[in-house]
């Protein structure tokens, strides 16, 4: 099975910096994005719309690259969290996590045995359709699967430090939007209700060996996170980058006309 260099970074205490998909199915983002320097990408299902067939396209591509290919799946069901696996994911996101026995249930849909019950399938996308010993690839596959948990109601807040004790969970990931709307104070991320939650988040990740994530919408925004203690960030989403790159070369090209 690949190595996954993210996980692997991380694991030794590092940082790691990608970004996610929502709008471009094209066979070439994966490409994009690792000549852009990302080290990973997260594809999202939960709010796209897409389906099996199009997450496995671009993950295919993207296993061209040395980049990590990963898939926000759309909730805690086995066959949502295994069929992306089969076909090449090397992570999964994984929202809404609001108990122990939902972080129990992702690790056991994502594991194989003896650390879970994922079905067996080898000599598919995967492993890179390649023989080879199956006990070994599912020790190996078990070993470099990322899996991440959202964080981002009150529920998973009340409840985060024993999800955070699950083993087998890699991130705990700040879904701020979802998190400040389920506390009452939509958009906020200044309102002291907020910032004790992130604090208390921050703080279940040291004690239990968990690596804290989050999306960051502008480069200051994760510069600030990145100091706060987040160790994995994705920056931005393809629709919003190529809108502001846009936005700003045409906002120029005008003013010079003008």
């Amino acid at each position: 099975m690949r190595t996954n260099k993210v996980k692997q970074t991380l694991a030794q205490g590092g940082i790691a910096l990608g970004t996610m998909a929502f709008e471009f199915s094209s066979t070439g983002l994966g490409r994009l994005a690792a000549g852009a320097g990302a080290e990973f990408i997260i594809f999202d299902m939960e709010h796209t719309g897409w389906g099996t067939e199009t997450i496995r396209a671009l993950i295919a591509t993207t296993r061209a690259t040395d980049m990590v290919p990963m898939v926000r799946v759309p909730a805690t069901q086995y066959h949502l969290l295994s069929r992306p696996l089969d076909v090449g994911a090397m992570g999964l996101m994984v929202p809404m996590v609001e108990s122990e026995e939902q972080a129990r249930l992702i690790v056991r849909s994502a594991k194989y045995a003896p650390e879970g019950a994922r079905g067996a399938a080898f000599g598919v996308a995967h492993d890179d359709y390649e023989g080879g010993d199956i006990v070994q690839k599912m020790a190996s596959a078990n070993a470099e699967t990322l899996l991440i948990a959202q964080i981002e109601t009150a529920q998973g807040i009340e409840h985060l430090e024993a999800i955070a004790r699950v083993p087998g969970i890699d991130v705990l990931w700040i879904g701020h939007f979802d998190l400040s709307n389920s506390l009452g104070i939509p958009g906020q991320f200044a309102h002291p209700t907020y910032t004790a939650a992130i604090e208390r988040f921050l703080a279940a990740c040291a004690a239990h060996g968990k690596v804290p994530g989050i999306m960051a919408g502008d480069v200051a925004t994760g510069e600030a996170l990145l100091k706060q203690g987040f160790r994995i960030v994705a920056y931005s989403g393809d629709l919003w980058i190529y809108q502001q790159g846009l936005r700003a070369g045409i906002a120029a090209l005008r003013a010079s006309v003008e």
